[in-house]
């Protein structure tokens, strides 16, 4: 087997190796694998990708009116962001909504546990499979409140099934991946290749600093942005106030 060639680099103090040939990760649910691995397994590989868009597609087909809601898979906010996402999802269960989120721990935990308090509405994972112990393989990441569930290898299939699962997207605080899920649902409303769903941003006093961001130096002082994106997004500070927005939406939702 060929040895995998690899660039040396010292970031900020810190030597890492990038792989030479990084499109041997493209389609490699959680390794680095040779270029022989890859090309022996590549049609299998595409295969799976294809069949993860078509079972999440169908999954999908399952639901109704359905409410996405991201945030950290992490513990270290304070309780009341906690408690803010549970009540946000009970209230939206309550109405009727199916609520969808990454199917983790943390802040997913704590919507799949609202929603599931509810007897009107659905607690659905979008699950990602991640390496377990050695010699395991991977394994399926998903919180105990889910009452139903689709499972993925590949972070991408997931994202794109995520994307279009709901009619209403609500973001509580999350790290680089929530930004990654926010910033795509908004370039997809804004580029039209989705509907303006309502983009709905959770506890202002964690969510501020960047739309300040964004209005400031991404639209007034670079019009990196045009006014209108401006309007994408909906800032609120409470599990109330995203309710209400929600519920003032509607026009024929019941």
């Amino acid at each position: 087997m060929r040895q995998k060639e690899e660039m040396k680099l010292n970031v900020a103090g810190k030597e890492i190796s990038v792989p030479i040939g990084r499109q041997l990760e493209f389609l490699d649910a959680g390794k680095m694998i040779s270029k022989e691995e890859y090309t022996h397994g590549l049609s299998w590989r595409i295969l799976k990708i294809q069949s993860e868009f078509v079972k999440g597609h169908d999954f999908l087909g399952k639901f109704g009116k359905s409410v996405s809601i991201f945030g950290s898979a992490r513990n270290g906010f304070d309780d009341v962001v906690y408690q803010e996402t549970e009540k946000v999802a009970k209230q939206l269960a309550d109405d009727g909504f199916a609520i969808f989120t990454g199917g983790g721990p943390g802040i997913m935990e704590a919507a799949n546990k609202g929603a599931s308090q509810s007897e009107n509405g659905k607690s659905v994972g979008i699950n990602i499979n991640l390496p377990g112990h050695e010699g395991e393989g991977l394994t399926e990441r998903r919180n105990q409140y889910i009452d139903e569930a689709e499972s993925f290898d590949f972070f991408f299939s997931r994202k794109v099934i995520l994307s279009f699962a709901a009619q209403f997207y609500v973001f509580l605080p999350g790290g680089f991946g929530t930004l990654d899920e926010l910033f795509e649902m908004l370039t997809l409303i804004q580029t039209g290749k989705t509907s303006p769903i309502p983009v709905i941003l959770v506890n202002k006093e964690y969510w501020s600093p960047l739309v300040e961001w964004i209005k400031n130096t991404m639209y007034e002082k670079n019009k990196a942005i045009s006014k209108e994106d401006l309007d994408l997004f909906h800032l609120v500070d409470n599990a109330d106030e995203a309710c209400q927005f929600i519920q003032g939406c509607a026009v024929n939702i019941k």
